[in-house]
């Protein structure tokens, strides 16, 4: 498929007639490129980038999927929504959708040329709970990763919900990454608990998969680096759930993280 066919599709919220991955020959490097390819249309058009999600973070969900390494793609200004601690979703147009319970980061700065941790600390400007829905366009969400990566990374929809000032919280990188990797969110539908999650199934940390995901993203060709103001969502914290419209979804998250609901429409 063309960027434009596949721009189509996600316009549409229409199934793919087949898996990009059935030509053996596209790989990760090629579906990058064929997402970067789609980037540029939804620029040029008038969309604006906002940040990145990062994708395939949890190492407990790989299996599952048959997806053994993180992905990332872009966020964008039509995608994105921000609350308080409870926001409203559309699903319009959202092909298969589901639901992941996510730490965001807010950059006040583009990190230094080496991605350390402490680099990356000092980098951060604030941190929020985050729903990130995420959607397939293969039947069924059964895909290889180079898929996953033409498609968007996934990334349907994002929900910030209330931004935290990194130095409140930690007043270095160990002990922010302390805090995340022993952090725990359970996930409500309706009111009821359907699964717990913790911050050391991201990656070991959510700032653990921040890093990981700067460094493949100076790796991709082409590829903008992350600047300031941009926002990063790192992965969920539990499986991804289906979510439909008139569904009310909550992540109850521990320290350091405030709680975040959601409404979702048509």
């Amino acid at each position: 498929m063309t960027p434009h066919t596949l721009l189509d599709h996600l316009d549409e919220g229409r199934l793919w007639s087949a898996p990009l991955t059935a030509n053996n020959s596209f790989d990760l490097e090629a579906a990058y490129a064929k997402a970067l390819e789609v980037r540029r249309l939804r620029m040029a058009r008038g969309e604006h980038p906002r940040g990145y999600k990062v994708g395939f973070t949890n190492r407990t969900i790989w299996p599952r999927y048959n997806v053994f390494a993180p992905i990332w793609g872009t966020v964008w200004d039509t995608t994105l929504t921000q609350a308080d601690d409870e926001g409203q979703v559309s699903l319009a147009r959202a092909c298969q959708p589901r639901i992941e319970p996510e730490t965001v980061f807010g950059l006040k700065a583009t990190p230094k040329p080496q991605a350390t941790l402490d680099n990356i600390f000092d980098a951060i400007d604030w941190i929020a709970p985050g729903f990130e829905v995420v959607q397939s366009h293969l039947p069924d969400w059964k895909f290889l990763p180079a898929d996953t990566v033409a498609d968007g990374g996934l990334h349907a929809r994002l929900l910030i919900g209330r931004r935290v000032p990194i130095l409140e919280l930690a007043s270095d990188a160990h002990a922010l990454h302390t805090l995340l990797s022993h952090a725990e969110v359970t996930l409500h539908k309706n009111g009821q608990a359907v699964e717990s999650g913790r911050g050391s199934n991201v990656l070991d940390s959510p700032l653990h998969a921040l890093r990981h995901f700067i460094e493949t993203l100076r790796d991709c060709p082409g590829a903008p680096d992350v600047k300031a103001g941009d926002v990063v969502t790192t992965g969920t914290w539990t499986d991804a759930w289906p979510v439909l419209p008139g569904e009310q979804w909550s992540a109850q998250f521990g320290l350091p993280l405030p709680s975040l609901a959601a409404r979702f429409t048509d």
